[in-house]
């Protein structure tokens, strides 16, 4: 799944992904059973360039399965709706 970033810079973002990570660690392969928020604009690039992309809880990969087939990523849907707020 995939959002358009809405502002608060990359500063708010890196220190809103670090509290999270310390919070909670997620097990290795559990970013892959969840779809992740990206902004939009990168999923394009991506698509174009073969370049990865960046979730907001900090995966990186490379797009290429249908993210409806997924639950949302608990750590993204986190900080989404924090940077929202």
């Amino acid at each position: 799944m995939s959002t358009e970033h809405t502002g608060g810079g990359t500063d708010v973002l890196d220190r809103e992904l670090e509290k999270l990570l310390n919070q909670e660690q997620l097990e290795d392969g559990d970013h892959e059973r969840f779809s992740h928020y990206v902004p939009k604009d990168k999923i394009v690039e991506s698509a174009i360039t073969g370049k990865p992309v960046r979730a907001l809880c900090g995966k990186k990969w490379t797009p290429g399965r249908d993210p409806e087939k997924f639950p949302i990523c608990p750590s993204c849907k986190e900080i989404y709706e924090e940077l929202r707020g």
